[in-house]
């Protein structure tokens, strides 16, 4: 396993943790509502049952004060209607919309009224009590506010918790990322410095090389030059980390085809490389970053093959959204569906030997420094993989009538 998928076990594992705390949280409050709700209907019997003696007995004004101190300590809303659904009386409505703004007509609002009715008829069941002269009566009621806001209380609660917790998780992985990535610009600088000696020793070696031996011309000296070439280049590269690259016009193909060419003569003879499409379109690219793009893509290519193969590296211009595509097509094994996004992940790798950076550095050059796009864009397992950059062209340049599209090895 990992350090990412044991790092996704965690994530996991908290994740699960929270949503426990979450349900018992809901269950506990709920436990709470419905004993509320119980007493609250205990308390509407009640007040039935003092409502109906009142009605009895109602010049008896001893009984007169105590349902009066009843409904002041009654928390909910109540309303009586006679069997034909006219209204006979009510309780704890807001009494701005219980009678019109004269205040002198006993009429009621009647849209009013019928949307406090229907939220009681769906929220409990009525009751039956007894008016003056034993007249039939039902009784409504619905739950108090204090029910009603305990009821979303816990939701609340765990809205507040989340966002809390969600705005811990991003400022501590904030800060563990800055942490982490100032200790790899701390060892990116320190390789750099530390590969500036080797090198300019190796130069000077081969100097005096070309020098004593008279090898001026020799293609193996050259190849050497070219090898130093690129270990300045590399040092360069992790110099450079840590720090925003100035993006630069290029002509994509001359920096692709520059890398190629060095590249081809290290990499084994039955692999075939080709770059075909646009010759002249360009890019704002910073050219050692983006020459590890390639670099990393074609290693990773290499590696897919097992025996003899082609690597195709297709450049197309999209005008309509000044567009450039990069295509970097092999005939390797291929890549699963399920593992199209898996591939760019830090430690993901089907060799045994490396380290599973490669694509994760790949693709933080393109997004995060050339403001890009490079993914998967097919895939066939025992037939090869393309892999897509997409980038944003810089158009400086009038368009030619011969901007050669045929296949350059």
């Amino acid at each position: 396993m990992n350090p990412y998928q044991k790092k996704l076990r965690w994530k996991l594992f908290l994740l699960v943790f929270a949503g426990v705390i979450g349900f018992a949280s809901v269950a506990y409050t709920n436990f709470f509502v419905q004993k509320m709700e119980r007493e609250e209907g205990t308390q509407f019997l009640l007040w039935i049952k003092v409502a109906e003696q009142r009605m009895k007995m109602y010049d008896n004004e001893q009984l007169t004060d105590v349902f009066e101190t009843i409904k002041k300590n009654n928390k909910m809303d109540v309303i009586i209607t006679r069997i034909d659904g006219s209204i006979y009386l009510w309780d704890g409505l807001d009494t701005t919309k219980t009678l019109y703004p004269d205040n002198k007509s006993k009429h009621y609002d009647t849209v009013y009224f019928a949307k406090q009715l229907q939220k009681m008829k769906e929220q409990h069941k009525p009751a039956k009590m007894k008016g003056i002269n034993e007249e039939e009566l039902i009784a409504y009621y619905k739950d108090s506010n204090i029910l009603t806001q305990l009821r979303y209380f816990p939701y609340i609660q765990l809205g507040v918790i989340a966002l809390f917790l969600i705005t811990a998780y991003v400022g501590f992985s904030a800060a563990r990322k800055a942490e982490r990535d100032q200790e790899f610009v701390g060892m990116a600088k320190e390789t750099a410095h530390q590969l500036g000696t080797p090198i300019s020793s190796l130069m000077a070696w081969v100097e005096l090389i070309k020098t004593r031996f008279d090898a001026e011309e020799d293609p193996l000296v050259a190849e050497m030059e070219n090898d130093i070439q690129r270990l300045e280049i590399i040092a360069d590269r992790f110099s450079k980390i840590g720090s925003m690259p100035i993006l630069e016009d290029h002509v994509v193909y001359i920096i692709i085809n520059n890398f190629v060419q060095y590249f081809r003569v290290r990499a084994s003879d039955k692999i075939n490389f080709v770059i075909t499409g646009d010759t002249q379109v360009r890019a704002m690219l910073s050219a050692p970053l983006f020459d590890w793009v390639i670099e990393n893509l074609l290693k990773n290519a290499v590696n897919a093959i097992d025996n003899d193969g082609t690597i195709t590296i297709n450049i197309i211009e999209n005008l309509a959204k000044e567009e450039v595509l990069i295509d970097v097509t092999d005939t390797g094994k291929g890549i699963p569906r399920s593992k199209f996004d898996t591939v760019f992940q830090p430690g993901y790798t089907t060799r045994k030997r490396g380290w599973g950076l490669g694509l994760t550095l790949t693709k933080r050059i393109v997004e995060n420094y050339h403001k890009g796009q490079i993914f998967v864009k097919d895939s066939e397992l025992g037939k090869g993989t393309t892999f897509r950059i997409v980038l944003k062209s810089s158009i400086t340049y009038e368009p030619t009538t011969n901007r050669g599209l045929s296949p350059m090895v």
